[in-house]
């Protein structure tokens, strides 16, 4: 396709920030069309207690994209469980929540929206309501029937992937099998080629253990489980470097000669990506049919309703969607 078409937004966290940046976005113009699956009052509400203008049109989705218009911003209801208040989480909404993410991944899966921003989600209350929930990327996969997510963060040129996600870090040697390893590369090198345009996508590949298991004496997940997996896949013409050091490769030397780097756990790859590029780094969801991408931070309960959240990486997650949707190399 030529253009972004429809982009759905979810606000996440109603007492978070999510529905603070939402309605900061609908003041701008921009080339897709923005649809907000939420609580149409919790929007105006929002819009009202930072002082921004907002007219709200209801979705129609069997109509032709058109370009958003600032100031205005289509909505796909989804309503509340009970009443939001800016910086106060509320376990009844939990359900709210997960309803907007499941409403917007099958208007995408239908072939009616090109692609999903969301916003951030509080997952200790979705928990604490008794809903066993990880995180988007998860949920967002079993919703669609997604084998194998994998979670990628972008940071202008920097993009960082990773093996595991949100697991405990006594959980991560054991969720490292060759099996697993081995699809998360795949999936990396296929959308890298497939929605970033990388021809021969160069990947770094980090060692789980320090200094990448000093050969077996620091642990010998890299001899066992990690070198073999590479060794297979560069047979198959993947080119991949590793198993290196994460404390060394996060350097010129090697990222000047790199498309993505592919972390072993989350804090391994993470703080180096958000130390670089926090406020407008996106996170994308590999391996999904549809296209997902979402802001690099939390919900920010304490600036919520305040007008002092930032927006940047939010624009910059939508940015991103359009870029993709609309078939360009990003």
């Amino acid at each position: 396709m030529t253009t972004p078409g429809r982009l759905l937004l979810t606000p996440g966290e109603p007492a978070g920030i999510g529905p603070d940046l939402v309605v900061a976005l609908a003041q701008q113009p921009h080339a897709a069309e923005l649809v907000a699956v939420a609580d149409a009052d919790l929007l105006a509400q929002r819009a009202r207690q930072l002082g921004l203008p907002l007219r709200i049109v209801p979705a129609s989705l069997q109509t032709p994209a058109a370009a958003h218009e600032p100031g205005t911003l289509r909505v796909l209801h989804v309503a509340l469980a009970a009443p939001a208040q800016a910086g106060r989480l509320d376990p009844r909404n939990a359900r709210y929540v997960l309803q907007t993410l499941e409403t917007a991944a099958r208007t995408c899966l239908a072939g009616q929206a090109q692609g999903l921003v969301t916003a951030p989600v509080q997952k200790s209350v979705i928990n604490d309501a008794g809903i066993p929930f990880s995180g988007h990327t998860e949920f967002l996969a079993e919703l669609c029937g997604a084998p194998m997510p994998v979670m990628m963060l972008v940071a202008d040129t920097l993009r960082v992937a990773l093996a595991t996600t949100h697991l405990p870090l006594r959980e991560v040697p054991h969720a490292l099998t060759r099996d697993t390893l081995m699809a998360v590369l795949r999936v990396l090198e296929r959308d890298l080629r497939a929605r970033f345009g990388i021809a021969a996508p160069r990947i770094l590949v980090c060692g789980l253990n320090p200094h990448a298991g000093e050969g077996g004496h620091l642990g010998r997940e890299e001899i066992e489980v990690i070198a073999p997996v590479l060794d297979s896949l560069r047979a198959e013409g993947l080119r991949l470097t590793g198993p290196l050091p994460a404390d060394t490769l996060f350097t010129p030397k090697y990222l000047e000669h790199a498309d993505a780097v592919l972390a072993m756990f989350h804090d391994q790859g993470l703080p180096v990506l958000k130390y670089a590029g926090f406020g407008h780094a996106v996170n994308i969801t590999l391996g999904l049919p549809i296209l997902r991408t979402s802001v690099d931070h939390g919900t920010a309960l304490e600036l919520a309703g305040t007008g002092r959240a930032d927006s940047g990486s939010l624009r910059a997650a939508l940015a991103l969607a359009v870029t993709l949707a609309a078939g360009r190399p990003a």
